[in-house]
Order: C-alpha cells, then sequence, then structure tokens
C-alpha cells in the first residue's frame, strides 16, 4: 500500500512540476509573443482600456491624444492638428492592427508601464491604467511653414539641430489627416518623402565628393583643378551645365559653381574604396538609425539601371558620376539633411532623433533620450574647410537666394536633378545648408520633387532659408 502512495505522490509532484514549467513559460517566457499574438482578444480589449499617453511637439502642442468612446469604453487615438505631422506621428487604430510613424515605434511608452498580473487580469483596485506622454521634438511653426511652402508641390522639408540631432521639421507634401488614415488619396500621400522618398541628389552630393577628397589628404580647399567641359568619365563624356569650360579652378570656385567635371575628377582620383568610406561614415547604406518603424525607412545607395542596389564599393559604381550625385545614386531628403549636419558639427554626425523624452502621468521624466554619437565622418579642419566653402555658395555662388538677413552666414549648396525622358527639362531642385555658419544651430534639406526646368537656388533655396529663420527667430 504505501508503494502506491509513493508512486502517486510522485505522479502528482512530476504533473504539478509540469504545470509550473508549462505556466512559467506562458506567463513569463513568452509572455510578449502571447500578448502580441493578433489572435489574442483578452490582451486586445485591455490594451483600448488604456488611456495611452498623448504625444506633443516640442512646445506642447498636442499631436495625439485618446479619447474615450462613451458606448464601449474603449480609448481611441485622435489627432488635433490633422495633417500637419502625420507623417511623423502616424497613426494607431489597434482594433484594425494598423499602426504607423512614432505611434507605432513608441507604442510601448504610449501604453505605459503594464504587469503580467494587469494584462492577464486587467488593473488591481479597478483604477485606470494610464500611459506616458511622448514629447517630440519637432517645431510647429515650422512645420506649419514647410506646408505653406510646399502647397501644390510635392516635395519634402528636413531640418535637424546638428548638435544634437534633434529633428525640428520633417514635413512631406502631399500628406494625409491620421484622423481617416484609411481615407482614400492619390500621389502616394502616406509614403514619408522624408525618409522614403529616393531621389537623385544632383550636385547637394558634391559636398559628400569634397569632404572625401580634403580629409583624405589629397586635396584642399584651394586645389587647383581643370574644369573644362566636357571631360570623359568612365569612358564617357561629362559635361557641365551649358557645356561651360572653367578652366583651372580652385575646388572652393568649384563648389561654389557647382562644377561638374571638377567633382567627377576628384572623386575618380579618390577612389572608389575611399569614397564609399566616407559614404557609409555618412549614414549610405544603412537605415538611418531615427525612432521610426524600420518598414518606413529607405537606405541612400547608388543602384543600377534596373534598379538593384550596388554593393558598396561595387567595380561597376560609375565613381566619377556618383561623386556629382548622378550614377544611378538615389537619397532620402533625411540623408542629405544628415550630410549638411555632419559639416556644421565640426565633422560629428548626431543620430537623428523626434522624441526628447517620456512622462508619466504625475509628470515625471521616466526616459530621456539623450543625443548619441552617429560617426566621426571627418577632421574637425575638414569640417571648418567645407564649411568655409559651403558659405561661398551662398555669399556668391548658385546659391544666393538662400541669403539670410541681419547678417547672420548660411552655409549651403544646391542641386538640380535632371529627371524624366531626355529632352522633357524636368527637374528636381534640391538645397542643403546649415546656419548660422560660424555656430551652427539648425541644419536642413529641401527638395522639390518635380519642375519644368528650374533649378535648386531658384525653388528649394528660398524654401531652407525661410525654413531657417523662422527656427532660428524661435532661439533654436
Amino acid at each position: 500500500m504505501s508503494a502506491q502512495i509513493r508512486r502517486l505522490f510522485a505522479v502528482i509532484v512530476v504533473m504539478f512540476g509540469l504545470l509550473v514549467v508549462w505556466t512559467t513559460r506562458w506567463t513569463v517566457f513568452d509572455a510578449t509573443a502571447l500578448n502580441n499574438n493578433s489572435l489574442n482578444v483578452r490582451t486586445l480589449i485591455a490594451t483600448l482600456k488604456i488611456k495611452r499617453g498623448r504625444i506633443l511637439a516640442g512646445d506642447g502642442t498636442v499631436l495625439a491624444k485618446s479619447v474615450k468612446q462613451n458606448s464601449t469604453g474603449y480609448w481611441l487615438r485622435t489627432y488635433p492638428q490633422g495633417p500637419l505631422f502625420s507623417q511623423a506621428v502616424g497613426y494607431s487604430d489597434l482594433r484594425s492592427n494598423q499602426s504607423a510613424g512614432l505611434e507605432k515605434y513608441r507604442l510601448d511608452d504610449l501604453k505605459g508601464a503594464q504587469t503580467t498580473l494587469n494584462s492577464v487580469f486587467g488593473p488591481l483596485g479597478g483604477n485606470q491604467d494610464v500611459g506616458d506622454d511622448v514629447y517630440t521634438t519637432l517645431d510647429p511653426k515650422a512645420q506649419k511653414l514647410a506646408r505653406q511652402e510646399l502647397a501644390g508641390r510635392a516635395g519634402s522639408v528636413v531640418a535637424l539641430d546638428p548638435r544634437t540631432g534633434a529633428v525640428l521639421t520633417m514635413y512631406s507634401n502631399p500628406t494625409y489627416d491620421s484622423n481617416h488614415f484609411n481615407a482614400p488619396c492619390s500621389d502616394a500621400c502616406q509614403l514619408n518623402r522624408a525618409t522614403q522618398g529616393r531621389y537623385p541628389p544632383g550636385s547637394t552630393f558634391k559636398v559628400v565628393t569634397a569632404t572625401a577628397g580634403i580629409d583624405s589628404g589629397k586635396y584642399n580647399r584651394d586645389s587647383i583643378i581643370n574644369g573644362d567641359s566636357p571631360k570623359t568619365i568612365s569612358g564617357v563624356p561629362l559635361q557641365n551645365d551649358n557645356n561651360q569650360s572653367f578652366g583651372p579652378v580652385t575646388l572652393t570656385k568649384a563648389l561654389t559653381d557647382s562644377v561638374n567635371t571638377v567633382f567627377a575628377q576628384v572623386a575618380q582620383n579618390v577612389g572608389r574604396p575611399t569614397m564609399t568610406k566616407y559614404m557609409k561614415r555618412f549614414g549610405f547604406y544603412a537605415l538611418p538609425p531615427i525612432d521610426l518603424p524600420k518598414s518606413e525607412l529607405r537606405t541612400s545607395r547608388p543602384f543600377d539601371f534596373k534598379g538593384r542596389p550596388f554593393k558598396p564599393g561595387s567595380p561597376n559604381e560609375d565613381i566619377g558620376r556618383i561623386g556629382i550625385g548622378q550614377g544611378g545614386l538615389l537619397v532620402t531628403p533625411l540623408q542629405m539633411a544628415m550630410v549638411a549636419s555632419a559639416v556644421a558639427n565640426g565633422g560629428k554626425l548626431m543620430e537623428p532623433r523626434l522624441t526628447s523624452k517620456v512622462v508619466n502621468v504625475d509628470g515625471q521624466t521616466v526616459r530621456t533620450i539623450d543625443p548619441t554619437v552617429m560617426s566621426q565622418v571627418m577632421s574637425p579642419q575638414t569640417a571648418s574647410a567645407v564649411n568655409l566653402m559651403m558659405r561661398n555658395v551662398v555669399d556668391e555662388g548658385t546659391g544666393t537666394p538662400a541669403k539670410l538677413g541681419s547678417g547672420i552666414a548660411f552655409a549651403g549648396k544646391t542641386g538640380t536633378a535632371s529627371i524624366g525622358e531626355t529632352g522633357s527639362g524636368l527637374t528636381q531642385p534640391w538645397f542643403i545648408g546649415f546656419a548660422p555658419a560660424d555656430n551652427p544651430k539648425v541644419a536642413v534639406a529641401v527638395t522639390i520633387e518635380k519642375t519644368q526646368g528650374q533649378f535648386g537656388g531658384q525653388v528649394a533655396a528660398p524654401i531652407a532659408r525661410d525654413i531657417v529663420q523662422t527656427l532660428l527667430g524661435e532661439g533654436k
């Protein structure tokens, strides 16, 4: 009889042990997978009963908040600014499992700290769950100005604080209303052109080529290079604008007047491996480390004529034409803002970020998103030299429409990419830059997706000027 009792006791112990193992697995080790399972209705209902935190602009303007539905008791999201911040803030409808932007990336913060017991049994003591507020670095005045400047034109504006990587402005046109994100729209209105639009950068990329040339020790800003046109690059003639020949010019003069044949030669002489190294330092060939879902980011890099990305340093890359923003090179506006930012910040590139801090319902800061160095792209001496060259572009070159008043120096570079069918005259104008040039606080990139024969200095530079003036006027 005692043997039977012992066997029964052993079976009970084994069963109890299995119960502990499986319970621990589901409530501890696999809790995240279980909670995130789209079939888990209990988790969905529990989440809908959480008053998720707000998303706010840098000045406290509310960009997203939760509103309680009396009929269900659920908290649903609403967006007081309508379409103004939609591509950065995104949207969230947990009932349909659809979300984007910061709403998706910062969901855990917005839900706040929820315990396993809360997720299974609901809030203990009957208290309402309230999430944390997410404060962004976005500036509403500059955002509104970007919308005004881009009205009726597809394009994008990105402005960063080069010292911290804070995104001050991120606006793309056309946009959409986060309150009605499922509404039909045309021209890819939900595409965040700032982070997903891939475009030829035109001559703005000459800033990268100048950086590689000077920092590698092969050139300085007074180096003399022949700027005649045409020049044979990779076996094919390359011309300057209007086939103008400049003769021997300094590297500074070549940037000021955007001489294609000079920078194609510089890129070839620097060489593909070195050019690739500097491109990687600037962030090319990789997704930008910004706080947005990876699905909403694109890499900036060269592509072949079939749209396939080249491997970094591929011998098939036409590095001479890449050096002037051609050769299949496609970039995002965010990437080009990062290029300007690195030069502005003494060669040090900061990770771009949309979030400044997370604050709980009691007003306590539970997390601060500190500035993070992404890479040391170039030496401070090189950054100073390129800074002076870019100032010259605005003072007396192709970027003069970007000049600021009050004696504030603006360093910049224009770009005009030819797009469409040969002979169509269609262009994509660009401008990148930073100000004040002697103590940079704002770095900016502006592009207009399509114009009929217009140039970066004509249409993109004035927008950059206005955005920078607005941000500097607010003490940024």
